[in-house]
């Protein structure tokens, strides 16, 4: 299993930012391949991803994952299982100027190498982007 972590400065209260990824339906604002959410019972959702594998056609893909919410401490967990065994966490914490926070996103997956640490600071400046657009 490899490990990822990366952080990012956001610009609004970290209250702010914990309710909008709370929200898995904002999940295509910021994930650029994301097309779709669809929210479940509990944790579960499915999700639907437009990909360009190296060895394939372009395609949709739709899989079930979950996404676990955890109010104390501001931390979110998620997860899809398959070949890769993917999940993460994401924590907001207090940031060092007033009405701003730090979001730390932690990965574990299968995969390797600079495509996943690319497409973790992609998510992160897209959380960033999205969250603060909507805050104007």
């Amino acid at each position: 299993m490899n490990e990822y972590s990366d952080s990012i400065t956001v610009h609004v209260p970290p209250d702010r930012l914990f309710a909008y990824l709370s929200d898995v339906e904002h999940l295509p604002n910021y994930m650029p391949r994301m097309t779709a959410v669809h929210p479940h019972e509990g944790d579960q959702v499915t999700v639907t991803a437009h990909i360009e594998p190296p060895d394939a056609p372009e395609q949709d893909v739709t899989s079930e994952a979950w996404v676990h919410v955890v109010e104390k401490g501001r931390s979110l967990e998620w997860g899809a299982p398959g070949p890769h065994d993917y999940r993460g966490k994401a924590h907001v914490d207090e940031g060092e100027d007033a009405g701003s926070c730090r979001l730390t996103v932690e990965l574990q997956t299968g995969h390797t190498g600079e495509q996943v640490e690319q497409a973790l600071k992609e998510a992160l400046s897209g959380i960033k982007q999205a969250v603060e657009n909507a805050e104007r």
